[in-house]
């Protein structure tokens, strides 16, 4: 479990704030979900956000269903500890596998990315590419929510194993990363898909690569915009958006922290501070 941590002395640090004051928690398996970040703090400026990567643990989406509900339940029990306001599970793969599960657990918004996704993806296009983790192309949760949306359009999914590690070893120039996005790109090419879907938050990192090799026509769909807007609008309907400028961002992995520091700072502008839970 993620209960014993070097953040014990700091679990009612918002204890005393009023609840609009309190973080938003994201996780992810790792850097990932600084594209989920980003976009809070271009959306949510004045939210205070706390960041878990379980780094030790990644890559998920070569995982079971039952590992990833036995971590993202860890995960939420913390998040709890440090009294977050919502959290945004920044994984596909576990909003795929575990979101409806836990959100019927814990007595707190839980945001997946798959759903603002889809819904963004039908408002694009009708021949709809998804490349993703092979745990969440296996689940469908893509194509299901797609078709639950739009029954007319046509979806088809390609599992990606190697996209994850590549990008947490910071080689996204490396020109093997490049032929490994031809191989998994070439199939939806063939089938003259009008909209490829982000499938996972650490994807939006390997633009400049997926956009060399798609024709310029296609539109690219990255659901942590969309997860965002819509955090926007249920922290508005809870009456939970912060006014007041926010605390500074914590970060947290459950591996190697300067690795995490490391291979963050092409996406963050700086190299943060970054504690360990184990």
């Amino acid at each position: 479990m993620l209960l014993s941590s070097i953040f014990e002395g700091n679990q009612n640090h918002f204890s005393d704030l009023e609840p609009q004051r309190a973080p938003i928690g994201i996780f992810d398996s790792g850097v990932g979900g600084l594209t989920v970040l980003r976009q809070l703090y271009r959306q949510l400026p004045n939210e205070s956000i706390i960041y878990f990567g379980d780094t030790a643990r990644l890559p998920y989406g070569i995982r079971s269903q039952a590992e990833i509900l036995q971590y993202v339940r860890e995960i939420l029990t913390w998040m709890q500890q440090q009294q977050v306001k919502m959290v945004i599970m920044a994984c596909n793969t576990s909003s795929a596998l575990a979101l409806e599960t836990v959100r019927e657990e814990f007595n707190l918004p839980i945001k997946g990315v798959i759903l603002p996704g889809a819904r963004a993806a039908v408002q694009q296009g009708k021949r709809i590419g998804v490349i993703a983790t092979p745990a969440t192309a296996k689940s469908n949760a893509y194509r299901q929510a797609i078709l639950e949306i739009d029954p007319d359009v046509q979806v088809w999914q390609v599992g990606c194993p190697e996209f994850v590690p590549l990008i947490e070893q910071n080689r996204i120039q490396d020109p093997y990363t490049t032929d490994v996005a031809r191989s998994y790109l070439e199939p939806l090419i063939q089938q003259q898909i009008d909209t490829l879907v982000y499938g996972c938050t650490h994807y939006p990192h390997l633009e400049p690569v997926l956009r060399s090799l798609l024709p310029s026509s296609v539109k690219l769909v990255d659901p942590a915009v969309h997860v965002v807007a819509a955090c926007t609008q249920e922290l508005n309907l809870l009456g939970l958006k912060n006014t007041h400028p926010p605390q500074p961002t914590r970060f947290a992995v459950s591996g190697c922290p300067q690795q995490f520091a490391q291979s963050s700072l092409p996406w963050l502008g700086c190299t943060p501070m970054v504690e360990v839970v184990r």
